[in-house]
């Protein structure tokens, strides 16, 4: 495998099935480095169940993923440190500090300016001041700043955000606004789900609306785009 992060990943015919029941149906999508794709729809719409597709997390029953050139299999096995994911579970060690919870992961990941990198990211989160603060004591807010620092420690080029706005307050949203542009510009394939349209109406580059498993529509954003009467006629 070599040092360049593919520029796409791709989905032919992927579905995800529970028995009889499909959570994902025969989707084809293709994702791009500085893109950032919302996916969008009600629960259950399959929304999570392609973001742990992309995580590896769990197998397709049937269908392909290239990650460029490389297959899924390989890809989980040699290159899944090259994913950051915020998902619902923040996984975080609350009886650790910021500081300590960012240190461990920077450790995990085998990377050698552990401290420096745990300093920079709780001052780009925010969490200066409570740097050495045990994690049981935050706010909501406060643990899906680190969160987000957490699952960015690494510099990942496969970005996946489940809701990353969960808890954060005006200040923490521009935050992550900023953030997420930013990663865009620095050539991240950047995946967001979230119920919040003002936020994906200030991200997105194209959005995928899912219904019942199915992608229902793949559009961009630009020109005449509207994101509430796509979500109307096709959610």
């Amino acid at each position: 495998m070599t040092e360049r992060f593919p520029s796409t990943v791709t989905l032919q015919g992927v579905s995800r099935a529970f028995g009889r029941t499909f959570a994902l149906h025969r989707a084809d999508l293709e994702l791009r480095s500085r893109s950032i794709t919302a996916l969008i729809g009600d629960n259950g719409a399959g929304k999570s169940t392609l973001l742990n597709i992309l995580a590896t997390i769990d197998e397709p029953t049937s269908g392909t993923i290239t990650y460029g050139e490389i297959s899924r299999r390989n890809f989980a096995r040699r290159a899944r440190h090259r994913i950051g994911w915020v998902s619902h579970q923040a996984l975080l060690y609350d009886e650790l500090t910021a500081r300590e919870n960012l240190r461990f992961y920077a450790g995990m990941y085998g990377l050698k300016d552990i401290d420096h990198r745990a300093a920079s990211w709780l001052d780009r989160v925010g969490l200066n001041d409570a740097a050495d603060r045990m994690v049981r004591n935050f706010s909501r807010g406060m643990k899906q700043r680190l969160t987000i620092a957490r699952a960015l420690i690494h510099n990942p080029q496969l970005l996946l955000f489940d809701e990353p706005a969960t808890g954060l307050d005006q200040q923490g949203n521009r935050f992550l606004i900023d953030l997420l542009n930013e990663l865009r510009d620095r050539g991240r394939i950047v995946v967001l789900v979230s119920h919040d349209f003002e936020l994906i109406s200030s991200l997105a580059d194209r959005v995928v609306v899912l219904r019942r498993g199915q992608i229902a529509l793949e559009a961009a954003t630009d020109g005449d785009f509207n994101l509430l009467e796509a979500y109307g006629e096709y959610a």
